[in-house]
């Protein structure tokens, strides 16, 4: 193809057309035509860009493996332009570019650009805009993948965390029903012999008993293991089933209660009193588990809906940063026990709220409390405080520290210093990103022991 039949390729073209002839022909002459055939390699994950591609025909994409595996993330048809770009800080590729079908691509080596720079205003005016544009959409992409990511530690967390819970719930209910039926059982049969009203005041009273003092005692394991073998002798004396003295024991009923009982009531009255009075304390035990462990399950649930800011539109709004820390760490705790760290929250009750989006500021703190707790040793303290004009947030672990020369690199895109897979590099750039966008600013203090990332946005 002569240089004249490829300018007049450029004048057509959908990006750089608009541009003076004399510039394309400028562009033209410092580049070089490639074709490329389907599925052919431009460039590998980690390979530099040294040159602008004016996409000619065809049909280019690139695929980015942020630790779920390679997604394709951004694509090229003729009449676009992507490589390295005038003022562009892309040194490397994050991702590997491929030719999903034949194409044809013009390249610029970068080694041209000063002089692009100086001679081609308005062409270099289009390529700012291509930067500008492509910088949003990887903006976007990186974004979903984080989110992404913070979703499948908020399902793993809350599987955890919902797990106890939901199990207590089962197992106490599956009882419940036994020990209710139990109850009635055991009433009927009571009700049949046609006790004294003597009799039924003495029930009544070791019932009563029974509820007064399991509410007001709370026994050691060894003392709960004494009480129940001290009624398990007494219940064995009489010919009675140890299976009572364990319902028994937990009510902290003692052998001197049932003492009254044995004066007025037959072997098969007090055997039926007994496990009646039993049966019904195990009931009411099980019932408070269960609403215990429900409202276990509620509170979870209030959480991450606080987290995610379910339900609310994404406009601005008044967010208590106290609430967003505390659904943080509702999502993180079963990390944070799983690798034996303690994390310690606080935040004092009339700390200002900030005007921003309550989701996006929940990132940025399961970014920085997730990346401390990977990092410590035993220690995670998280604190918040208002001074002058601004909220103050401070993540600190008692990690190794990060070191001077890594640290000046720690917020830049793909940057990770975790092992392959486990970490995207995307995590703190992100963090700095939506603090930014809240006009705040993120700082970071380190030193072997102790690592401190800050959080200065402005108070409401």
């Amino acid at each position: 193809m002569t240089d004249a039949a490829l300018v007049e390729r450029l004048a057509r073209h959908q990006t750089v057309g608009a541009a003076p002839r004399d510039q394309l022909e400028w562009l033209v002459s410092h580049g070089r035509l490639r074709r490329l055939t389907a599925g052919e390699v431009m460039f590998k994950t980690g390979d530099q860009i040294d040159s602008l591609f004016v996409v000619l025909s065809g049909h280019l994409s690139i695929r980015v493996d942020r630790g779920a595996g390679p997604r394709k993330v951004m694509e090229w048809r003729g009449g676009d332009v992507t490589g390295f770009l005038p003022y562009s800080r892309m040194a490397v590729s994050p991702g590997a570019s491929s030719a999903e079908e034949a194409s044809e691509i013009l390249m610029v080596d970068r080694k041209h650009f000063p002089e692009l720079i100086g001679r081609c205003h308005e062409l270099t005016a289009i390529l700012v805009h291509v930067m500008l544009d492509r910088a949003r959409r990887f903006t976007r992409s990186d974004l979903h993948d984080e989110k992404m990511r913070s979703l499948g530690r908020l399902a793993a967390g809350l599987a955890h965390e919902l797990n106890n819970p939901a199990s207590a719930v089962a197992r106490s209910a599956k009882e419940l029903s036994s020990r209710l039926l139990e109850l009635e059982e055991t009433s009927v049969a009571l009700g049949a012999r046609r006790l004294t009203p003597e009799q039924h005041a003495a029930i009544s009273e070791a019932r009563e008993r029974c509820e007064q003092s399991g509410s007001e005692v709370s026994l050691s394991p060894l003392e709960r293991a004494d009480r129940e073998e001290a009624v398990a002798a007494w219940l064995d004396g009489r010919g009675l089933g140890d299976d009572i003295a364990e319902a028994l024991s937990e009510s902290a009923l003692v052998v001197e209660c049932l003492e009254p009982l044995a004066g007025l009531l037959d072997h098969e009255a007090l055997e039926l009193a007994l496990r009646s009075i039993g049966a019904g304390h195990r009931a009411r035990k099980l019932a408070a588990e269960v609403e215990t462990a429900a409202g276990r399950v509620h509170g979870l649930v209030a959480a991450i809906k606080g987290f995610t800011y379910m339900d609310q539109s994404e406009v601005r709004k008044p967010v208590a940063i106290g609430q967003g820390l505390a659904d943080t760490m509702a999502v993180l705790g079963a990390k944070a026990r799983g690798k034996s760290v303690t994390v310690t929250v606080r935040v004092p009750g009339d700390l200002p709220v900030v005007d921003g989006f309550g989701g996006e500021l929940n990132q940025v703190w399961v970014n920085l409390i997730d990346n401390a707790i990977d990092a410590a040793s035993r220690r995670v303290e998280v604190s918040a405080s208002a001074r002058d004009e601004v909220v103050v947030v401070r993540v600190v672990d008692d990690g190794p520290g990060i070191p001077e020369e890594t640290r000046e690199r720690i917020f830049e895109p793909f940057f990770t210093t975790k092992p392959q897979g486990e970490g995207t590099g995307l995590g703190l750039d992100i963090a700095r990103r939506l603090v930014h966008e809240h006009d705040g600013q993120v700082e970071v203090e380190s030193e072997p022991g102790r690592t401190e990332f800050r959080v200065t946005l402005p108070r409401a």
